[in-house]
């Protein structure tokens, strides 16, 4: 808020209270949607026991969510826009924390499917809502860089604290238990989020198209879909079809939304230069990143013989980093210029990427602990900065718009990153030789995945099976080293992309009227 003293004619600022107990609450949720999107890994085993699904059921099992949320972002953030962020998001975290209670007692792997894709949709009302509500909550630049950036952290920090939290909890607990932690950061969201979040929406946004949701569910489930079985199974018509469905659903929702009087999604925001070049910046960013840190994870486990929470501890290091740099990136960019934040912290991630094309089985830590931290401080100086790029680039009214444009990118450069650099790693590793006096049987089941060649083992002679092991975290290891390799060389692309997308971009200075 701000007002004009009469005298001085000078502006001041009068600042909402409240606004940092509503921001913890608003980074409390952000933190469990990250968590929810990691934690489940480490708890499959445990499941797969108590459920028995099969083997197509337990991969829906853990990407139903992912897909669902991708698939609900751009819509969830205009939902906002027109009812209200509060009211959204009040009613998602409701909706989360009882879904997390339906999750944590399933008792087929069929209500467990329709579970997760039900916490998907919670989920996707959550995320766009907290980023819209800090640009209303801190009219302030200054203090809403802090809070993106502190918003930021706690997103970065979700995807490492995941496997931590996981590891804990299996460790002491049964398995539902991952998701009913859920439930007392949920209660307190809704009860401090009542008093102290206002509300805010689109003054006059229109009717809320239903087609154009329609199109963007199936368009980015489609898409999403498709690349993820890329990744996994290779080409084959069932990807084929549901890609060829997915583009096409998502070239009718974008004619559509330059049509319409009141869009879904307002296209003419990819006019604006920074907002298109953060845009397309976070998606490459994730992109390198992602498929990279989902086999670190299986490298840490099954070629170093880390326990899950030893696991996850080793990745902190990237958490921290984030959550540091994020804390001071908008300062940082206030000091020198946007382009050179955004560009360097890109380009150390390329760096640190470049360093672990080094790695082998017996690395040692210190070597990849720095790399994780590197890559966390450059991730967020680049992060925040693009994060607060993407929110003044557009008018207050269409914050949710603009955030779950944002969210979506991030999702989608997830996904083609697992896909993308997935592919490499499976493929140098599907190629390994099998060590003489394997059976055949034996041999086919420890080319399918690295797990695979583990539990393979069992039965064969000591040697044959250290042979086969050995094989098998080398071939995986030379994977991951060219994948590492690849992911370095997007993101130096996308430093020097968005050295020249975000010239002359600049952090907003003045305070805003509400």
């Amino acid at each position: 808020m701000t007002r004009t003293d009469q005298h001085t004619g000078r502006t001041e600022v009068t600042h909402r209270p409240g606004r940092w107990l509503a921001l913890s609450v608003l980074v409390l949720a952000v933190l469990l949607v990250a968590v929810d999107a990691t934690v489940l890994g480490l708890a499959t085993p445990f499941l797969s026991e108590d459920l028995q699904p099969t083997g197509t059921q337990l991969l829906w099992i853990g990407d139903v969510y992912s897909f669902v949320i991708a698939g609900l972002l751009v819509s969830m953030g205009s939902l906002g826009d027109r009812i209200g962020r509060k009211k959204l998001l009040l009613t998602g975290a409701t909706a989360f924390g009882a879904v997390s209670v339906l999750n944590a007692y399933a008792t087929s792997p069929e209500m467990m499917i329709v579970a997760r894709a039900l916490l998907g949709v919670a989920g996707a009302t959550l995320m766009p809502s907290t980023l819209a509500l800090i640009r209303n909550l801190f009219h302030d630049p200054r203090e809403r860089s802090l809070a993106i950036g502190i918003w930021g952290a706690m997103a970065s920090a979700g995807a490492a604290v995941g496997p931590v939290v996981g590891g804990f909890l299996l460790e002491h607990f049964w398995w539902g238990s991952v998701f009913l932690i859920n439930l007392p950061v949920m209660a307190v969201l809704v009860l401090v989020g009542a008093k102290y979040i206002p509300e805010s929406k689109n003054p006059a946004p229109g009717p809320w198209d239903l087609l154009s949701v329609a199109l963007s569910l199936i368009g980015m489930i489609g898409v999403v879909y498709g690349i993820k079985e890329v990744a996994a199974h290779g080409l084959h018509l069932d990807m084929a079809v549901a890609t060829v469905i997915g583009i096409g659903a998502l070239t009718w929702f974008v004619r559509r939304q330059l049509r319409l009087e009141a869009p879904l999604l307002d296209m003419r925001l990819f006019h604006h230069r920074g907002f298109s070049g953060a845009v397309l910046a976070d998606l490459l960013t994730i992109l390198g990143l992602s498929g990279l840190v989902f086999f670190l994870s299986q490298f840490l486990q099954l070629v170093q013989g880390r326990a899950p929470l030893e696991a996850g501890l080793a990745e902190l290091p990237a958490a921290v980093g984030a959550v540091a740099a994020g804390l001071v990136a908008g300062k940082v960019a206030r000091r020198f210029s946007v382009r050179s934040v955004v560009a360097g912290g890109l380009a150390a991630v390329g760096l640190a990427l470049a360093v672990l094309t080094l790695l082998d089985r017996s690395s040692g830590y210190p070597l990849l602990g720095a790399s994780l931290l590197v890559v966390g401080v450059g991730a967020g100086f680049a992060f925040t900065v693009t994060a607060d790029v993407i929110l003044s680039s557009v008018p207050r009214e269409q914050a949710g718009s603009a955030s779950a444009v944002s969210e979506t990118a991030y999702e989608l450069g997830a996904a083609l990153g697992i896909a993308l650099l997935g592919s490499i790693v499976t493929g140098f590793y599907r190629d390994f030789v099998t060590p003489p006096g394997v059976p055949a049987a034996t041999s086919a089941a420890a080319h399918e995945s690295l797990g695979g060649a583990v539990e393979a083992t069992a039965g064969l002679p000591d040697a044959t099976a250290g042979a086969l092991v050995t094989a098998a975290q080398d071939a995986f290891t030379e994977g991951l080293r060219i994948a590492a390799g690849v992911g370095a060389a997007v993101l130096l692309a996308t430093a020097v992309a968005a050295w020249f997308l975000l010239r002359g971009q600049k952090l907003e200075e003045g305070v805003e009227h509400p």
